[in-house]
C-alpha cells in the first residue's frame, strides 16, 4: 500500500492506518490487457511499417469519466503493473512472453507543469531502460537541445527539473555514445564527436549520398530530413517518429512502449488545441508505441469536424475512436480476435466497492475506524462516485479529532468541494447550462438551453459530451446528470465565484417549467410526452411553489385518455435556505402537491378499493385549495368511484354538479346521469339521453351498454365497434381499450369462435394500459364465451373475489349475468337459483333490478311476484325472447359440437 500523507497528517493518532486504498478496476484492467494483446498482433502482422504515415491508427486506448472517479488513481496502477512493481495478484499478466513492455505514465495537469520538451525527454528517459542508445533520435535530440539550451547541459536540466532521479542519468551518456558512433561512422575525428553541428552536417551530407558507413541510418527515410529542419518545438514533435523507428529495429526481444497520458483534458479547450495537436502527432508517429489515455471527456479525433485544428481527424484516421454508427467495418477474418472497445467510460463504483474502500481507507489495529452501518449510509449517499468516498473519508478524520464518533447525520449534507471540482474546467455558458440542467430528471439540448436562458444551444450541446452527463439515446429526453452531481449542485453551499442566488434558481426554474409547457404543447397527442411533461412539471412547480399553469390543461389531458399511468414524485430536491413546506393531514403545502395528490388518486384507483378512492377524493374538494377545474374534476370522479361502491344517489348528486357547471367534463358528466338512468331501469330515458351526448359524451359506448341489455349484442358490437373506431381517430388508447372489451363481451354471447378473434385484439389494446375495470370486462367476455363448458364456475368465484377486493360493485350484476347465461345453458335450475338470490341481495338498493328480468328471460322463467320490471326499449315480450333465444342458440350450438366431435 502507498501511504496516504494527506490522511497521515490529520490526526495524532499513532495507531490510525491511513493508506491509499485502490477499488478494484478489473473490468479496466482487462481493457488494457486486450488491447495491448490486440496492439502486438497489430504490430507483427505482416505489412506493418512504422514508417507509414497514411496507415489508419489503432493504438489508442481512453478511459474517460467524472472529476473524481479514479482515473489518475487508474492510470498509477496500471503503469506499476505492467512494470511488474504492483499488479494486485487476481490482475492476469498483461503481454506474452518475449515481449518487453516499457510503460511511462506522464501527468499533463497543469498543476504538474509538464510541457512539451519535457514529455518528449520523459518519452526518450523511460526507453533508457532498454540500455542502449537510440542514435537516430539522440542525434536530433542533441542538436535540438544545443540550439535552444546554448550553454545549459541536459544532466543539469534534468537534475533541476527531477527527471534525473526518476531515471538516471543514462541518457546523455547513451546521447554522447551515439554522437561518438556517428563521428566514428563517418570517420571524423574522435574529438569532434562532440561538435554536434560538425556531425549532424556530415551525417546529412552522407545520408543524402547514401555512403555504406552510415548504412544502419539510411533506412530510415526521413532523418535527413528531420536534421536539416530548423531544431525549434514544432521539428521536436517530429522526432517521436525516430523513437518509433529505431524502436522498431531493436534486434532480440521486441519492446513495446505503454504511454500513459493522465489528466488529458488539461491539454487545452475547444478554441485553444495547441498542445493537444503535438500530443496527438507523437501518437499518431508512433503507431508502434500503445497510448492509454484518461480524461474528463471523450476523445474527440475521429470527428471530421476538428480538420484543420489537429493534423489527424476523421473516423478513416481513427476507425477505433469513433462512433461505431460512423463506421463501415473492415471485413473480419476468421478466427481473429474482437477489437476491444478503446473509448471507455469509467463507471461508478459498484456498492461492494464502494465499502471495500472505506473500510480499508482509515484502519487501527488492522479494523476498519468506519463501521459497517456508517459505510453503507455512505455508500448510499455517494451513487458510487469516489471523490465524494474521499471526501467523507475526510470528514471522519474531523470528526474523529474532535473525540466524537461519526453518525450518520453528519452525512445529510453534501460536499461542495464536489461542485467546484465538476465545474473547474466549464465554460461560464456551460457551467450556466449545467446549473439550469440539475432543474430537470432527464433533457434534451433543447430543454436545458430554454431553462439557462441563452439564446444558442453550443453551450448544451459541449455539456452532453461530458462524463456526468449520461446518455440513454432511447428515452424521452436522452440526458440526464449524475445523482450525486446534481443533487449537490442544488442543495449544497456553492464556493465558486459565479454561484447562483436564490432569485437565480427561482428564474431557471420559472424558465424550465415553461419549456417543459411548450415542449408538450408541441404534440399535446403523444402521451409519453404528456407524461415525461407532468412529473417534470410538477416537480418543478412543487419545488419552486409555481402557479400551475399550463399542468392544468395537462392533467385534463392525462385523465382524457383513461390510461392512467403512476404518476408519482420523488422527495423535493430544495435550494437554498427555504423548500417546499408539507403540512400535517394532507400535507399539500403547494397547488402542484394538489394536482400530485389528485391525480394519483385517480390513478391508484385502478389498484385499490373505490371506497379509498372516494374518501381520498373528499378530502382533496374540502380542502378548497384545488382551483374550480381541478375541483370539477375531483368531483367528476368521485361520482364514478361512489358509483361503483354501489352509492347511486350519491353519485347522481355529483354528475349533476359537474354538468351544472359547465366545462371540460360537463359531457361526461352527463353520460354519468344516463347512465344512472340505466342503471335504474329506465332505458328509454337513458336511451334519449344518449343520443345528445356526442362523441365527448361517448355516445356510442352509452348506446352499446343499452342495447346488450335488451337481448340485441350484434346491435350493441355495431355500436361498440363505431366507439372504438371514433376513440382511435382521437387518439383515446383507454377508451378504445373500454369499447373493444364491451364489443367482446357483446359478441361472445352470439358467436364464440368470433369471440376470440375480438377478445384477443381487447388484450392487446390493453397493454401498457392500467384500467382494471376494463380487464374484468374482458374476462366476464372470455366467461359468455366459454357458457356450457365446466371451467366456468371456478373463474366465476375468483372474479366475484376480485370485484369485492377492488370495491367495483357496479360490476357484480353484470358477472352474475354471464353466470346465469352459463347456468341457463346447462339448465342448471339450482345454480340459477344461487345467482338470482345473490342478485336480490346485490339490487336490493332499487339499482340493477333489471339483471333480475334478464337471468328469468334466459331461463324461461315468470317474473316473480311483487318484482318493478324495468322499462325496456321495446315490449317486455319482445326483449324476453330475445334472451331465451341467445341461450337456445348456444345450446345447439354446443349439441352440433358434441355430435361432431362423437
Amino acid at each position: 500500500m502507498t501511504r496516504d500523507l494527506r490522511m497521515l497528517f490529520g490526526s495524532n493518532d499513532q495507531e490510525l492506518s491511513t493508506d491509499e486504498a485502490f477499488t478494484d478496476r478489473q473490468a479496466q484492467w482487462a481493457h488494457v490487457t486486450a488491447a495491448l494483446t490486440e496492439h502486438l498482433r497489430q504490430v507483427s502482422a505482416p505489412g506493418f511499417d512504422v514508417e507509414d504515415l497514411e496507415a489508419p491508427r489503432r493504438n489508442v486506448l481512453h478511459f474517460h469519466g467524472v472529476g473524481g472517479i479514479g482515473k489518475s488513481t487508474l492510470s498509477r496502477k496500471i503503469e506499476a503493473a505492467l512494470a511488474g512493481s504492483g499488479r494486485p495478484a487476481h490482475w492476469p499478466e498483461a503481454g506474452p512472453p518475449g515481449v518487453r513492455v516499457v510503460p511511462v505514465r506522464i501527468d499533463l495537469a497543469r498543476s504538474a507543469g509538464m510541457d512539451f520538451e519535457q514529455i518528449v525527454l520523459t518519452l526518450r528517459l523511460a526507453l533508457t531502460r532498454i540500455g542502449r542508445p537510440l542514435p537516430a533520435f539522440d542525434v536530433a535530440l542533441r542538436r535540438y537541445w544545443e540550439t535552444v539550451h546554448p550553454g545549459e547541459p541536459l544532466e543539469e536540466y534534468l537534475k533541476r527539473g527531477g527527471l534525473a532521479r526518476t531515471f538516471g542519468q543514462a541518457l546523455p551518456q547513451q546521447m554522447k555514445s551515439a554522437l561518438a558512433d556517428v563521428a566514428q561512422a563517418l570517420l571524423l575525428p574522435g574529438t569532434i564527436g562532440t561538435v554536434v553541428g560538425e556531425v549532424v552536417g556530415s551525417l546529412v551530407t552522407a545520408l543524402r549520398e547514401r555512403r555504406q558507413t552510415v548504412r544502419a541510418l539510411s533506412g530510415c527515410r526521413r532523418l535527413a530530413d528531420l536534421l536539416e529542419a530548423e531544431p525549434d518545438l514544432d521539428a521536436l514533435s517530429y522526432y517521436p517518429h525516430l523513437l518509433a523507428w529505431e524502436i522498431a529495429r531493436l534486434p532480440g526481444e521486441r519492446v513495446v512502449p505503454v504511454v500513459l497520458f493522465d489528466t488529458f483534458e488539461d491539454t487545452g479547450d475547444r478554441t485553444r488545441r495547441e498542445m493537444e495537436r503535438l500530443l496527438q502527432r507523437v501518437v499518431w508517429l508512433m503507431p508502434n508505441a500503445l497510448f492509454v489515455l484518461t480524461g474528463r471527456s471523450r476523445l474527440e479525433w475521429a470527428e471530421d469536424a476538428l480538420a484543420g485544428q489537429l493534423d489527424h481527424t476523421g473516423p478513416a484516421a481513427w476507425p477505433d475512436l469513433a462512433d461505431p454508427a460512423t463506421v463501415v467495418p473492415a471485413p473480419r477474418i476468421a478466427g481473429s480476435p474482437r477489437v476491444p472497445e478503446r473509448q471507455v467510460l469509467i463507471g461508478d463504483f459498484s456498492p461492494e466497492d464502494c465499502d471495500g474502500y472505506l473500510a480499508r481507507r482509515l484502519t487501527r489495529n488492522s479494523r476498519p475506524l468506519i463501521d459497517a452501518a456508517l459505510r453503507q449510509v455512505i455508500s448510499d449517499r455517494s451513487h458510487g462516485l469516489p471523490l465524494y468516498l474521499d471526501l467523507a473519508v475526510m470528514r471522519v478524520l474531523q470528526l474523529h479529532r474532535t473525540g466524537r464518533t461519526p453518525t450518520p447525520a453528519d452525512f445529510d449534507a453534501d460536499f461542495p468541494a464536489l461542485i467546484s471540482r465538476t465545474l473547474q474546467d466549464l465554460t461560464p455558458d456551460e457551467r450556466h447550462v449545467l446549473r439550469s440542467a440539475t432543474l430537470f430528471d432527464s433533457f434534451d439540448i433543447p430543454l436545458a438551453t430554454k431553462a439557462s436562458g441563452l439564446a444558442h444551444e453550443a453551450a448544451a450541446l459541449r455539456l452532453t459530451e461530458r462524463p456526468f452527463i449520461r446518455h440513454h439515446p432511447f428515452g424521452l429526453w436522452p440526458y440526464h446528470l449524475h445523482a450525486l452531481i446534481r443533487s449537490t449542485l442544488r442543495t449544497a453551499d456553492d464556493p465558486t465565484d459565479d454561484r447562483w442566488s436564490p432569485t437565480d434558481w427561482q428564474h431557471a426554474a420559472e424558465r424550465a417549467f415553461a419549456a417543459l409547457g411548450d415542449q408538450w404543447h408541441t404534440d399535446t397527442r403523444d402521451r409519453l410526452l404528456l407524461v415525461g411533461c407532468l412529473r417534470q412539471g410538477l416537480a418543478l412547480a412543487r419545488d419552486f411553489r409555481l402557479s400551475p399553469g399550463w399542468l392544468t390543461d395537462a392533467a385534463f389531458a392525462y385523465v382524457g385518455d383513461s390510461v392512467w399511468e403512476p404518476i408519482t414524485l420523488s422527495a423535493p430536491i430544495t435550494t437554498g435556505p427555504e423548500g417546499p413546506e408539507r403540512s400535517e393531514g394532507m400535507g399539500a403545502a403547494t397547488p402542484a402537491d394538489l394536482v400530485v395528490d389528485l391525480l394519483s388518486t385517480l390513478a391508484r384507483r385502478q389498484r385499490e378499493h373505490r371506497g379509498h378512492t372516494v374518501d381520498k377524493l373528499t378530502r382533496l374538494i374540502d380542502s378548497g385549495l384545488l382551483g374550480d377545474d381541478l375541483t370539477v374534476m375531483a368531483v367528476y370522479y368521485r361520482a364514478k368511484a361512489r358509483r361503483d361502491i354501489g352509492h347511486p344517489e350519491a353519485s347522481r348528486r355529483d354528475y349533476q354538479h359537474v354538468a351544472d357547471h359547465g366545462g371540460r367534463l360537463a359531457a361526461a358528466a352527463r353520460r354519468g346521469l344516463a347512465k344512472a338512468a340505466h342503471l335504474a331501469g329506465d332505458f328509454p330515458t337513458a336511451h334519449t339521453a344518449a343520443q345528445q351526448l356526442g362523441w365527448e359524451g361517448r355516445h356510442q359506448r352509452v348506446l352499446g351498454g343499452l342495447y346488450w341489455l335488451q337481448g340485441e349484442p350484434e346491435r350493441a358490437a355495431a355500436a361498440y365497434l363505431a366507439g372504438r373506431t371514433e376513440a382511435e381517430e382521437h387518439a383515446v388508447r383507454g377508451e378504445a381499450a373500454h369499447n373493444q372489451a364491451k364489443r367482446a363481451l357483446a359478441i361472445a354471447f352470439t358467436d364464440p369462435h368470433l369471440a376470440d378473434d375480438e377478445l384477443d385484439l381487447a388484450y392487446h389494446l390493453l397493454t401498457g394500459l392500467d384500467l382494471r375495470a376494463t380487464t374484468i370486462n374482458t374476462e366476464i367476455a372470455a366467461l359468455v364465451r366459454d357458457a356450457g363448458h365446466d371451467t366456468v364456475d371456478d373463474r366465476v368465484r375468483t372474479l366475484r373475489a376480485e370485484l369485492d377486493i377492488a370495491g367495483l360493485i357496479s360490476k357484480l350484476p353484470t358477472l352474475e349475468i354471464a353466470a346465469a347465461f352459463h347456468q341457463a345453458v346447462l339448465d342448471d335450475d339450482q345454480a340459477l337459483s344461487g345467482t338470482l338470490g345473490r342478485l336480490r341481495e346485490q339490487t336490493r338498493g332499487g339499482m340493477h333490478t333489471y339483471a333480475i328480468d334478464i337471468v328469468h328471460f334466459m331461463a324461461g322463467l315468470p317474473l316473480p311476484d311483487g318484482h318493478a320490471p324495468a322499462r325496456w326499449l321495446d315490449d317486455e315480450q319482445t326483449t324476453r325472447s330475445r334472451w331465451r333465444g341467445l341461450v337456445i342458440r348456444r345450446q345447439n350450438l354446443l349439441r352440433t359440437r358434441r355430435s361432431t366431435s362423437g
